[in-house]
């Protein structure tokens, strides 16, 4: 049985996103590309390090399974690379796998290709801001990756194929947080990256990177071509971030366990190259 989460709020985010004062503060904040510039600047310089001993008491985290201990900036610490045999590829062409360390939640797209996160509602049509694109997912799955700042933010391929598109959408950083869905349309708001991929047994995928307030910076390694299972594809930079993977009708089938916890309001906790689901034959 995998772990669940159902999503506590933060304090700082919940008085930024539900008080008026709240509000007033945040909105320069989100507006202001120096903001996020000298965040940046920081989160890459040597001064950063000082945060990585904290951060990795606070959140428990092992450095053993990774390939490096010693870092040269925060930013080079959050974006370290795990031992590859600490998060093994299944062999298997049946399998639907998991792209990166996150908290999962499946939404199924309605007639009217909308659908609801944590009580605010989306269309699959402001996410992709390809009314043409949108149409192909038309009662297909919604796999939503929540990754927080303590996740492993490198992320892969999850199927052979070839990138038919990438492009990037210019947008307010947000912080994706579970509290932050409640009032604003947070994709809408976030710069992401699509990138939409042919493949042989599932049709037309679409992932969907979203950056996150201040920083979130997305960096795709691979934008053209063919691509493979298991390939690296990018890594988020810090600041918690989404994934969203996209597929059309009948596809795929996705674990039971899975689809009730998200049924039910939970989050589900899945690993880098996990097994999730299967593809449809």
């Amino acid at each position: 049985m995998r772990k669940v989460y159902k999503g506590n709020p933060n304090i700082g985010l919940s008085f930024l996103y539900n008080t008026h004062l709240g509000r007033i503060i945040l909105k320069p904040l989100v507006k202001s590309k120096f903001v996020s510039y000298l965040s940046g600047k920081f989160m890459d310089s040597s001064l950063s390090k000082i945060m990585i001993s904290s951060f990795v008491k606070k959140n428990n985290i092992d450095l053993s399974i990774y390939e490096k201990d010693k870092f040269d900036s925060f930013n080079d610490f959050f974006t370290r690379k795990i031992k590859k045999n600490k998060r093994p590829i299944p062999k298997s062409n049946n399998y639907l796998l998991s792209p990166c360390d996150s908290k999962l939640t499946y939404l199924k797209i309605d007639k009217n290709t909308t659908f609801n996160i944590k009580n605010s509602t989306y269309t699959i049509n402001s996410i992709l801001k390809n009314d043409s694109l949108a149409k192909k997912y038309k009662d297909g799955t919604a796999l939503i990756f929540r990754l927080s700042p303590d996740d492993y933010h490198r992320y892969m391929f999850i199927c052979d194929g070839v990138i038919t598109s990438n492009y990037k959408i210019k947008g307010m950083f947000h912080s994706v947080n579970p509290v932050a869905y409640k009032n604003y349309e947070v994709f809408k708001e976030n710069t992401r990256e699509c990138t939409c991929i042919k493949t042989n047994d599932m049709g037309l995928v679409t992932y969907v990177e979203v950056g996150a307030l201040l920083v979130g910076k997305i960096k795709n390694i691979i934008t053209t071509g063919k691509i493979k299972k298991g390939e690296e594809k990018g890594y988020f930079e810090y600041g918690g971030s989404t994934i969203v993977l996209l597929f059309e009708k009948d596809k795929i089938t996705l674990d039971e366990e899975i689809i009730n916890n998200s049924l039910n309001g939970f989050e589900t906790y899945v690993k880098y190259g996990e097994k999730i689901g299967e593809k449809k034959k």
